[in-house]
């Protein structure tokens, strides 16, 4: 294989693709107007919080940039120990980290709170490229070791637990597996087996579990409790009609009627506040983000250089998909956040750190144009 050409940063960054770059940044920026309005209410923490996450993205940005310098190719050099450090880092999350909001989630490194489970999601990637590279999981026993690649991060992600972030793991796992070349039946023989474990998966849930996947098919079942934030997100999007209300002019979270307007719920305080048309625009921006990211792969000669934007995009694409069908009650309530719009530092980071490895991959397709 020809090896990369060697350049200079600022080459690389002024090959970027800058579609990209401006759907995620205008994604991100609406959220931060999000954010202020669903924490401007009673609490009147808004600017506080928009302030917060838009020193979140200043940092996003130069993180995406420094793996942008660095380069694709070198990080999957390091994919293996990276990966290995990353499943230490969560397990010292399982054994030393404090319960909050009923999980083992975050770190303090300082005065600086994090998640680490967002930031294995880069290291996740990186480590299936490479292996699922050496390894096309063309038979039984190359689809296993991809499948076995992943399954640590996966188990010490439940340990904490958190099954939105397991279930993340599994689709970049999935889709990367998937895009590798892995044949269709393999994946209609889990889907089988899953089928079949599922009276046995839902003796192993927590009441709490039960309830959200039973309320997620009939929300008045609790209508104050598991159902309260499923019927509430339904209001606030609903209520916006075509235009919406206008900014800051939503009710639901200054009410505080939506719970976690900032967080979990974003996409409901956006569609409140700029109603139907706003969510068009929002679902165009991501599409255009996924078709970019699924364009960089395809320009590239490098068959790990590919599997980075499969993993990438089944990313960001699941979270999408699953944080606003939560928000209009199609999907059961994870917590999931929505990339680049909901709060978090965390988060961001690690999404911008993806969407650095994708210019990577762009950068050299550029230089070395591939056509299918």
């Amino acid at each position: 294989m020809e090896p990369p050409r060697i350049s200079s940063f600022r080459e690389d960054a002024a090959a970027m693709d800058r579609v990209l770059l401006a759907c995620a940044l205008t994604l991100t920026l609406w959220g931060i107007l999000c954010i202020y309005s669903a924490a401007a209410g009673p609490l009147g923490r808004g600017g506080d919080f928009a302030l917060r996450q838009f020193g979140f993205l200043g940092l996003s940005v130069v993180a995406m940039l420094a793996i942008l310098a660095i380069g694709c190719h070198r990080l999957l050099d390091v994919a293996y120990p990276l990966y290995a450090f990353t499943l230490f880092v969560l397990l010292a999350t399982v054994v030393l980290a404090p319960k909050v909001k009923g999980a083992h989630s975050w770190m303090a490194l300082g005065g600086f709170r994090f998640q680490p489970s967002e930031f294995a999601k880069v290291s996740l990637i990186l480590m299936l490229s490479k292996v699922l590279s050496r390894y096309p999981p063309l038979s039984v026993r190359t689809f296993a070791i991809g499948v076995g690649a992943m399954l640590p991060a996966v188990l010490l992600v439940l340990m904490q637990p958190d099954a939105g972030s397991a279930l993340v793991y599994l689709v970049i796992s999935f889709g990367m597996i998937f895009a590798a070349g892995a044949p269709i039946r393999y994946f209609l023989a889990i889907g089988g087996a899953g089928v079949l474990m599922l009276p046995f998966l839902w003796l192993g849930l927590k009441e709490y579990q039960k309830m959200r996947l039973l309320v997620f098919l009939d929300p008045m079942l609790d209508p104050l409790g598991a159902g309260y934030n499923v019927i509430q997100s339904r209001i606030a999007v609903g209520s916006g009609g075509f235009w919406g209300k206008g900014f800051l002019l939503g009710m639901q979270s200054k009410l505080r009627f939506l719970p976690e307007p900032h967080t979990d719920f974003i996409f409901s305080v956006s569609s409140e506040e700029f109603g139907f048309l706003g969510g068009i625009v929002v679902l165009l921006l991501f599409t255009v983000l996924f078709c970019r990211i699924v364009g960089a792969g395809l320009r590239s000669r490098d068959r790990r250089a590919k599997l980075i934007a499969a993993g990438v995009v089944s990313w960001i694409w699941f979270q999408t998909f699953e944080s606003i069908g939560m928000s209009v009650g199609l999907m059961p309530v994870t917590g999931l956040p929505l990339p680049f719009l909901s709060y978090g530092g965390s988060s961001l980071l690690s999404l911008f750190m993806g969407l650095g490895l994708v210019g990577s991959v762009y950068v050299e397709g550029t230089r070395r144009p591939y056509y299918f």
